[in-house]
């Protein structure tokens, strides 16, 4: 891992050039691959809906440690992304300079979205930190494609538990897009909507009656995907221990959410 790491200075003091980007893309590779999984570790991720053209098996904690080691480099995040395999791309995510990303990289990548997991990793690591989040979150739910319009409703659920300070009444806004997208009965879509405002629901103890109304307003939308929605997010929004918690997490931190909460965000979602 080491390798990938630029020195920028030589042991006599003079400055090294720093290595380019690709050499250290493909560094990080040889890094992934050195941790690939098993056959077996490959078959579950196929089991929970993560299949791809290019899946080595490694564990997320492993690319996360890998992410931290290395730091973040905007060119480096692009060769990763090129590489067409799932785990660089995760990684790519994890070493992007959110600053740096444009909304016409957005389009791309989210273009290039192929199963829920890169969906979910890609918007929470990268794409919820970028001055665009919101924007995109409503442009791609109105999308046909499945995996876009699932990221639009995963960037609605990253940022309703944000430490960047989103507004009840921004988050308020989405429930037009929410209702319209709990027609739609595709799982990884449905799912997305379902997470979104169960998320906008622990916010707070008056968001969490506002996520319930919702709720029950879907419901009576008739279609299945309403349905499901509908009945997902009631499950978990009026069970006592999630009324409990949003009691609490309101006490503690009466004018901001964490970043305690932000970090519980990524583990939400559900495989399909």
């Amino acid at each position: 891992m080491g390798a990938a790491r630029v020195r920028r200075a030589t042991r006599d003091g003079t400055r090294r050039r720093p290595e380019p980007a690709s050499k250290r893309a493909a560094l990080l590779m040889q890094e992934l691959q050195r941790h690939q999984g098993s056959a077996g570790d490959i078959e579950r991720m196929a089991r929970f809906g993560i299949r791809s053209s290019g899946v080595l098996g490694v564990h997320v904690p492993t690319i996360r440690r890998i992410a931290r080691q290395f730091g973040h480099n905007h060119g480096v995040a692009a060769r990763l992304w090129a590489s067409g395999v799932f785990e660089g791309r995760m990684l790519a995510a994890m070493v992007d300079e959110p600053l740096r990303v444009t909304e016409r990289q957005m389009d791309d990548w989210a273009g290039r979205f192929d199963n829920w997991a890169i969906c979910d990793g890609v918007c929470q690591d990268l794409f919820c930190h970028t001055p665009f989040a919101m924007a995109k979150a409503r442009q791609w739910s109105r999308s046909p494609s499945e995996y876009v319009k699932r990221a639009g409703f995963s960037m609605v659920a990253g940022l309703a538990l944000s430490s960047r300070g989103h507004s009840d009444r921004t988050m308020r806004s989405t429930f037009g897009i929410l209702q319209r997208g709990a027609d739609d009965d595709r799982p990884s879509v449905r799912k997305g909507v379902s997470w979104a405002l169960r998320q906008i629901g622990k916010r707070s103890p008056p968001m969490r009656l506002e996520a319930v109304e919702v709720a029950r307003q879907i419901a009576r939308r008739g279609t299945r995907g309403a349905r499901w929605v509908a009945s997902d997010v009631l499950r978990e929004l009026e069970n006592p221990k999630i009324r409990r918690m949003v009691r609490l997490r309101a006490s503690r931190q009466p004018r901001a959410i964490g970043s305690r909460a932000r970090r519980a965000v990524r583990g939400v979602a559900r495989p399909i």
